[in-house]
C-alpha cells in the first residue's frame, strides 16, 4: 500500500475495512492499470473508475449513455463546442451562418481533420453523420439520436469544407445541438458497417484526441492518444495532441471501493461517489467536482393516461406535497441547488418558477380532498375502494435516486399516498421502464439537452416526439406553445414563449421537479489537474496533466 492508505484510517472512510482497500488495489493492479507518474506534467497514464459501461457501443445507440459518453468524448469530436453556460463556439465547424427563418444553415469546416482510420473529416463525412443522427438505420438496429431536430430535411456537401443543411421548419436549436454529447462525428466507414460490427469498439473510428487501444466488455476501455491530433476546440485553451498518454476506464461497481482506490493511489478518478462524503474528501486534499449539465432537472414526467394521474388536482397535489429543500438537506450537500423550473437554471431560456414549486402540504391535502380522496385510519387515502398509490422506479443513472425516492415516500405518506419503490440495474431499467408505460405513473428524468427549444417538441408526439406525459394531441394549450416555440425565428422572440411553457407544464403537474441535477460526481487525485467540464458535465482529460 502507498502512504495514502494511512489517510484512510484518519477519515470517515474508517468505516471501510482495510481488506476492502487492499482488494481494490489488487483489482486495479492485476488489471495492469497502475497509474504512471510524469515529472513534468506531460505524458503519464490515468485510471478512471466507473460504475457501468452500458450495454452497447453502437455509436448512435450508446452516445447518450451517461456512462459511455465519457469514452465517446475522447474518441470522437463534435462540430461545435458548448460550455457549462450554454455558450457555443467553433470546433470542427469553424463558422456558420443561417437564413432569416432558421431553415437553412451553412457550416464551414476546418481542413486537414482526419478520422483515426485515415478518412478525411470533410463535408461528405459530415453529411453522412447528420443523416444517421436524424434517421438512424432502424432495420439494422441503429437508432436516431433522440434530441436531434425532427425537422431535418437533408444536407448537401457544397465543397470539401462546406455543408449546407436544410430543415422543413424553423429550427433555432440546430446549432447548439451540434455540441450535444450524442452528436459525435464517426468515420463514414464505421457508419457503413452493420450494427454488430459497430458494437465492436475497437473497430470504431472517430476524429478525437484518443483512440481505443484495447477493451473488454463489462470490464475496461483503454484509450491511447493520437500524436497527430491538432484540431481541439479553442475554447478549452489547447488544440494540439493531448498531454496524457493513456486513459483507462475500469469498471468497479461498488462506490466505496472506487473512492478507496483513489485514496490509496491505485486510481486517479472515482466516478459517482456518495455526496455525503465529498466534504471529508476535500479535507483530505482530494479534488471533487459536481458540475451541473444543461438539461432537465431531476424529476418525474407524469403519465396522464394512468388514473389517478389523469386528474389535474392529484398532479397538483403531488407538486405541492414534495419538500425539495429537505431533499437537499438530507440526501445532498450545498453543492446541489433547488429546482426553479423543470429545466436547469443554467440553460439559456430557463426562468424562475419557484412559486409553483413551493412546499405546501396543506394545499396538497385540500386538493386531494376536492378530488375525492379520503384519508383512512391508517393514513392512506382511498377513492371508490382504491388506495392512492404511486409506484416509483429509481433511476440507475443517478446514484442517489433511491435515497431521494425513499425520502419523498415519507413526505407523501404524510399526505395520504402509499408509495412503492422499485430499483433495477441500467439494462433492466431500459427494458422495463418507459415514458407513458402502462405500469409507470411517473418516469424519473435525468436527461441533458443543449437548446431549450428542443424541449417543447420532445414533450409531445409532434414530429415523432417522445410524448412524455402520454397526452398525444389532447392538450391544445401545450400544442400551441410547442408550435409557436418551434416556429420562432429568433431567440428573443422565443424567450417569452419558453417562460409561458415552463409555467404551464409545472402548473398542470405534468412534470414534478425534485432538484437541479448533478448526475456526474467526480473524486480526483490532486496530482491530476486541468480537466474541463463541458455543457453536459462530462470531464474531458484532453487538457489534463499529471505530476509526481
Amino acid at each position: 500500500m502507498t502512504e495514502r492508505s494511512t489517510l484512510l484510517s484518519l477519515s470517515r472512510r474508517r468505516l471501510l475495512i482495510t481488506t476492502s482497500v487492499a482488494a481494490t488495489a489488487l483489482l486495479v493492479a492485476t488489471a495492469g492499470f497502475i497509474p504512471a507518474q510524469s515529472a513534468d506534467g506531460n505524458g503519464g497514464e490515468i485510471t478512471f473508475l466507473i460504475d457501468s459501461l452500458g450495454d452497447t457501443w453502437i455509436p448512435n445507440n450508446s452516445a447518450i449513455s451517461s456512462f459511455q459518453g465519457h469514452i465517446w468524448g475522447h474518441v470522437a469530436d463534435k462540430l461545435l463546442y458548448v460550455d457549462a453556460d450554454g455558450k457555443v463556439s467553433p470546433w470542427i465547424a469553424e463558422k456558420w451562418e443561417q437564413n432569416d427563418t432558421a431553415t437553412e444553415f451553412t457550416l464551414q469546416l476546418k481542413s486537414g481533420v482526419t478520422f483515426s482510420d485515415g478518412t478525411a473529416l470533410d463535408a461528405s463525412a459530415v453529411v453522412a453523420n447528420l443523416d444517421i443522427w436524424y434517421a438512424g438505420r432502424k432495420s439494422d438496429g441503429i437508432n436516431p439520436i433522440g434530441l436531434f431536430p425532427k425537422t431535418y430535411d437533408h444536407a448537401e456537401a457544397i465543397d470539401a469544407t462546406t455543408v449546407k443543411v436544410f430543415f422543413k421548419a424553423p429550427t433555432l436549436g440546430f446549432i447548439p445541438t451540434l455540441g450535444y454529447h450524442g452528436s459525435i462525428l464517426i468515420s463514414p466507414k464505421t457508419l457503413a458497417q452493420p450494427a454488430a460490427q459497430q458494437a465492436d469498439l475497437s473497430k470504431t473510428s472517430g476524429s478525437g484526441p484518443y483512440v481505443v487501444d484495447s477493451w473488454k466488455e463489462g470490464d475496461f476501455v483503454k484509450l491511447v492518444k493520437r500524436k497527430d491530433y491538432n484540431w481541439g476546440p479553442a475554447a478549452v485553451g489547447h488544440t494540439g495532441p493531448a498531454y496524457l498518454d493513456t486513459i483507462t476506464y475500469k469498471l468497479v461497481s461498488e462506490p466505496s471501493l472506487r473512492v478507496a482506490a483513489v485514496q490509496s493511489g491505485q486510481a486517479d478518478v472515482a466516478y459517482n461517489a456518495s455526496p455525503q462524503e465529498l466534504e471529508s474528501l476535500k479535507a483530505e486534499g482530494f479534488t471533487t467536482a459536481t458540475p451541473r449539465y444543461l438539461g432537465f432537472v431531476n424529476g418525474w414526467a407524469v403519465n396522464t393516461k394512468l388514473a389517478p394521474y389523469d386528474d389535474v388536482k392529484v398532479r397538483q397535489a403531488l407538486q405541492a406535497g414534495i419538500n425539495r429543500q429537505e431533499i437537499i438537506d438530507t440526501v445532498y450537500t450545498p453543492d446541489w441547488k433547488l429546482a426553479t423550473s423543470f429545466i436547469q437554471s443554467n440553460v439559456p431560456g430557463a426562468t424562475d418558477q419557484s412559486a409553483l414549486l413551493a412546499y405546501n402540504p396543506d394545499k396538497a391535502e385540500k386538493l386531494l380532498d376536492e378530488a375525492g380522496w379520503v384519508k383512512g385510519a391508517d393514513g392512506i387515502r382511498t377513492k371508490n375502494g382504491q388506495p392512492l398509490v404511486l409506484t416509483l422506479h429509481s433511476n440507475p443513472y443517478l446514484a442517489t435516486s433511491k435515497s431521494v425516492d425513499e425520502l419523498i415516500a415519507q413526505q407523501l405518506g404524510k399526505i395520504g399516498w402509499k408509495v412503492a419503490i422499485r430499483a433495477y440495474d441500467v439494462v433492466t431499467f431500459g427494458q422495463k421502464v418507459k415514458y407513458g408505460g402502462p405500469a409507470v405513473p411517473a418516469y424519473e428524468v435525468t436527461r441533458s439537452f443543449i437548446d431549450a427549444g428542443t424541449v417543447a417538441s420532445i414533450l409531445t408526439n409532434a414530429n415523432n416526439g417522445e410524448n412524455w406525459f402520454a397526452l398525444d394531441e389532447s392538450d391544445k394549450t401545450l400544442n400551441e406553445l410547442r408550435d409557436k416555440i418551434a416556429s420562432a425565428g429568433s431567440t428573443e422572440s422565443r424567450k417569452p414563449l419558453l417562460d409561458e411553457l415552463q409555467k404551464y407544464i409545472l402548473d398542470q403537474g405534468y412534470f414534478i421537479p425534485r432538484t437541479q441535477i448533478v448526475q456526474r460526481i467526480y473524486v480526483q487525485s490532486p496530482k491530476l489537474k486541468g480537466e474541463v467540464y463541458n455543457g453536459v458535465a462530462y470531464a474531458s482529460y484532453y487538457t489534463a496533466t499529471k505530476s509526481e
